[in-house]
């Protein structure tokens, strides 16, 4: 389930979401939006006011500098996460990616936000993420897949170049960093062995990124997905300078 909707939101990307955010960027639709306004609970609630601040609670060492609205502390969440990645939960990736983005470093939120994607696919091609210890993990990527990825896909497919190679690099980084919860023996995991598994589902997002570049790179279709997005005024609420 998890995949199509993360195929959906990829390849349309085109969502008017001017009433959908609550207003904290002006009621106008063609206002720029420039906070993500989503719940995800117990993982994450957006502030209610813009000087706010959001309730987090995905990673203890991590929650204070993820609720803080100053771009250096969430910066600083990025770089722990860079060098410590192997037990980093996809919940704290979405989170981190819908940070990046409230404090205007947008690029660096497609990133993480495709690399909290794979995360989660990744593990669901390894353990059986229906189980009950892990169908919490299940419905909460489902959610911020859902809720957030239409903000930050609007903002990726402003330029189909960087999105693709932000797609494309999360990739390299998900084969790189695998992530070790996957192989605790405690976990159900689907039949088969663990570390072919998680290969083929490695291939699986290299091929269907590969899929998505040969569909965007149509001349026709990039004229009527360019349509349907000036349609919904997507690039007056997402294609902004910071």
């Amino acid at each position: 389930m998890l995949k199509k909707i993360a195929v959906l939101l990829t390849v349309v990307a085109t969502f008017n979401l001017a009433r959908a955010e609550g207003g904290n960027n002006g009621s106008s639709e063609t206002a720029p939006i420039k906070r993500i306004d989503v719940y995800v609970l117990p993982y994450y609630q957006s502030a209610q006011s813009l000087d706010g601040h959001p309730t987090v609670d995905v990673a203890k060492a991590l929650n204070a500098q993820l609720a803080s609205n100053n771009k250096e502390d969430i910066l600083a969440v990025r770089d722990a996460i860079l060098s410590q990645p192997q037990r980093i939960t996809p919940m704290t990736l979405m989170v981190l990616a819908i940070r990046l983005y409230d404090v205007e470093l947008r690029d660096d939120a497609v990133f993480w936000f495709h690399a909290a994607k794979n995360r989660y696919i990744t593990m669901s091609d390894v353990l059986n993420v229906k189980s009950p210890g892990l169908n919490q993990v299940y419905e909460a990527v489902k959610g911020f897949a859902t809720l957030a990825g239409p903000f930050i896909n609007s903002y990726a497919f402003c330029d189909l170049a960087k999105q693709h190679d932000a797609s494309t690099r999360a990739i390299t980084w998900t084969e790189k960093n695998p992530y070790e919860v996957m192989f605790m023996e405690q976990l159900p995991a689907l039949p088969g062995d663990r570390s072919e598994n998680l290969k083929k589902s490695i291939a699986s997002l290299k091929e269907s990124a590969l899929k998505e570049q040969q569909y965007l790179s149509d001349p026709k279709t990039q004229e009527e997905f360019k349509r349907k997005r000036n349609e919904q005024h997507v690039p007056e609420q997402f294609c902004w300078s910071a």
